[in-house]
């Protein structure tokens, strides 16, 4: 097993961005927030909650998955492997960034309720 595997369960910050970078391949953006539980040490002092930010990026089917059915405040597992991307930004200045390539996709939220009366 790979030491940049990933497992995370969150909450879809907004719409996925889905695009086509040749006939049929599909590559989806996602940015998920993941929640830190706040807390209360032994002194009494209370630690906030706090939310992490991730940009995962799922290919072809995953993509056309995400597409179809996620959408925003949406809560998915994805399950994948860290990938640091390396650039030169718009200034010439050189920026690294962290996504999850993921593998797999839970979708957890509910689309369709049932109706209870």
């Amino acid at each position: 097993m790979s030491l940049n595997r990933v497992m995370l369960i969150g909450h879809v910050g907004k719409d996925p961005d889905v695009r086509y970078v040749g006939p049929d391949q599909a590559v989806a953006t996602v940015v998920l927030a993941t929640t830190n539980r706040g807390y209360t040490t032994k002194d009494g002092t209370r630690v906030p909650e706090t939310a992490e930010w991730h940009t995962v990026i799922l290919w072809r089917t995953l993509a056309k998955t995400v597409e179809q059915y996620v959408h925003k405040g949406d809560k998915i597992y994805v399950e994948g492997e860290l990938h640091t991307r390396n650039f030169t930004d718009r200034a010439g200045q050189n920026q690294s960034r962290v996504e999850i390539w993921a593998e797999k996709l839970e979708l957890l939220s509910n689309r369709n309720p049932e109706k209870t009366t």
